[in-house]
């Protein structure tokens, strides 16, 4: 086995308690690279046809990338599955030092089987795995969890994820907690983690990542940091994290208002870093061996919330949970953030969600709780949804929990119209309506809909540049050519695990470098290109497999059936007949027949065929 990659796979099968290595095959090595190329193919091959994302047989997987542990910079890790609010593919990445400590304990990836009959949580010290009882941290939220097993270990140092409980009741929109501050968040990976009766998993490890060529890596991460240093948008990032896109979304008519009635929100900057950095930030902070330092750790100190410590808002929690909620007190968000990552909750979801009740409450087709108003800009109303959905103690959270797709059809009447989701996964925090390519991006994503897949919108929206042409905003014609080309990219770049704003800066050619240097093997800049168009059909043979209909390839019907009443897009929506033309270029591109599935030909071509199953040893 090459220098960086560990070697082996940890399994462990909590129905039995067992726990086993296995080797990582050299095929797999070479041809897939590691993170989500790895749960990509285990996915496809582990997984029986159909499974139930709740059974037993369904794997949840950690994974790392060969540089993960090493100090190449802006490095994580990814959780992958079965998504339970799709029933697809689902790959959820996370930054801090869990995914490092993985590698320090010697492995490339941990493969979690089985269920537990009771509450357990998985401690691996190195070599030792132990699974233990957890029936006394089962109803402590993701935090607590947290404390009590490091104080359990009697040390402080172990690196811990954990759940809280909304994945105990498996809402289908629970996150992993992956240390303090940290989540892995979209599609449900909590949820699953539940179902296994899996409340924590521990790691403590002492081995370190060899470099073949200490030198030559060296050199590539001087490289690296360099790059990153020349990079407005990495600057930009390290002054105000992702918070100065409200703003930006905002003046280009891009931001959730009101569960996406409108493009532009008219407090929006009490929510971006201007808000922010009065109320909330003292400190920048940083993952493992990360310069860009994008946190900003702070504290709620004043108002009806004062007294608990944040970190900042993100981007797509900030709008999701303010403007789209119409709320404006950006302490406020912070503290229904805090409850998210408290009980395990994907705050993106959640913030859609209650968007989609809020207006089911204005419209009358949903009752509101005694003394609860469901209107928007109602934070008492939030706050009392988030508690209902984590702990599924009413008819209300009972319905919510499921996510809107699902909402919606239990509904009925005409509850579809505004439910803002993309194959069941609830919008992220750019409505489209201005930008032909981002629609596009949300309508082919592998995970349902989402913005880390490939996001035209910052070209688009500003006139930028693409190979020498300016792209123009509403223009159909290109998108489906720019986008592939960013998508494989992401999707080649994602077998690193590298963080998407370390990629703002660091250049193909230096990741080859710094994988060269790091493995002995030689790699090239266009790799991550063939890699990321293979990743793309293993996904999306996957979700055929599991049942995806292509013609879920789609919009949610507000994109399509309102225009925009304001903002610099006002009177914008997507056509149908601009829909079916990007799409028909794309699945072209893509080598994919006129019903959106890869052909034999292009699966042999881009090398899906010739990939030998991986066969489980125990």
């Amino acid at each position: 086995m090459p220098k960086a990659w560990m070697g082996k796979f940890l399994f462990v099968d909590l129905g039995s308690g067992s726990s086993w290595t296995q080797e990582v095959p050299d095929w797999m090595r070479s041809k897939l690279m590691g993170g989500k190329a790895f749960g990509a193919k285990l996915l496809t091959d582990l997984t029986p046809a159909g499974c139930d994302p709740f059974a037993p047989e369904n794997p949840l997987m950690i994974m790392t990338g060969p540089l993960t542990g090493t100090s190449a910079p802006s490095m994580r890790g990814c959780v992958v599955t079965k998504s339970p609010l799709t029933g697809t593919f689902l790959d959820s990445y996370f930054g801090g030092y869990f995914s490092p400590e993985v590698k320090y304990a010697g492995y490339d990836g941990i493969i979690i089987l089985g269920q537990a009959q009771e509450p357990v949580y998985l401690w691996i010290d190195d070599d030792r795995v132990e699974v233990r009882p957890a029936a006394h941290l089962w109803g402590q939220d993701a935090l607590e969890a947290n404390a009590a097993v490091k104080s359990e270990l009697n040390d402080e140092t172990v690196k811990i994820l954990s759940i809280g409980p909304a994945g105990e009741n498996r809402v289908l929109y629970s996150l992993i907690s992956c240390e303090y501050n940290r989540q892995a968040g979209r599609g449900g990976a909590g949820a699953v983690m539940g179902s296994k009766h899996l409340k924590a998993i521990a790691v403590r490890g002492t081995n370190t990542v060899t470099i073949h060529d200490p030198e030559a890596f060296r050199a590539a991460v001087i490289q690296a940091n360099a790059d990153l240093e020349k990079s407005e948008d990495v600057q930009a990032m390290r002054d105000g994290g992702t918070a100065p896109a409200v703003d930006f979304a905002n003046e280009t008519g891009l931001l959730p208002s009101r569960n996406f009635q409108d493009g532009s929100f008219e407090k929006a900057s009490n929510l971006s870093d201007i808000g922010q950095s009065k109320h909330l930030w003292l400190n920048s902070a940083a993952c493992l061996g990360c310069p860009i330092r994008c946190s900003k750790m702070g504290a709620v100190r004043t108002g009806k919330y004062a007294g608990f410590i944040t970190d900042i808002v993100e981007y797509e929690s900030a709008a999701l949970m303010g403007s789209n909620l119409g709320i404006s007190d950006v302490r406020a968000v912070a503290h229904l953030v805090k409850l998210c990552d408290r009980f395990g909750m994907d705050s993106m979801s959640t913030g859609g969600v209650i968007g989609f009740a809020m207006e089911a409450g204005e419209r009358g087709l949903l009752e509101s709780p005694d003394g609860i108003s469901l209107e928007f800009g109602n934070v008492q109303a939030a706050e009392y949804l988030i508690r209902s959905i984590a702990f599924v103690d009413n008819d209300l959270g009972k319905l919510l929990a499921q996510g809107v797709k699902r909402a919606a059809a239990a509904l009925g009447g005409d509850a579809s119209a505004f439910a803002q989701h993309v194959k069941g996964l609830e919008s992220p925090a750019w409505g489209p309506r201005g930008a032909a390519g981002t629609g596009l991006a949300f309508m082919t994503a592998d995970r349902g809909g989402c913005h880390q897949r490939g996001l035209p919108a910052p070209l688009e929206v500003t006139g930028g540049e693409w190979e020498g042409k300016p792209v123009q905003a509403l223009a159909v014609e290109g998108k489906a050519d720019m986008l592939i080309q960013m998508q494989n990219y992401l999707a080649g770049t994602d077998a690193l695990v590298k963080c998407d704003f370390g990629g703002f800066g660091v250049q193909p050619e230096t990741y080859a470098a710094l994988l060269s240097a790091a493995t002995g093997e030689r790699h090239t800049a266009d790799e991550f290109d063939r890699l990321g168009e293979r990743i793309w059909n293993l996904t999306r043979n996957f979700n055929l497999r599991e049942g995806l209909n292509p013609a879920d390839d789609t919009l949610p019907k507000r994109f399509m059936q309102d225009p925009l009443p304001s903002g610099p897009n006002k009177g914008h929506r997507f056509s149908a007949q601009d829909m079916a033309f990007m799409l028909k270029d794309y699945y072209s591109l893509r080598g994919w027949d006129q019903a959106g599935r890869p052909t034999e030909e292009t699966l042999k071509k881009v090398g899906v065929q010739d990939l030998p199953k991986f066969e489980k040893s125990s």
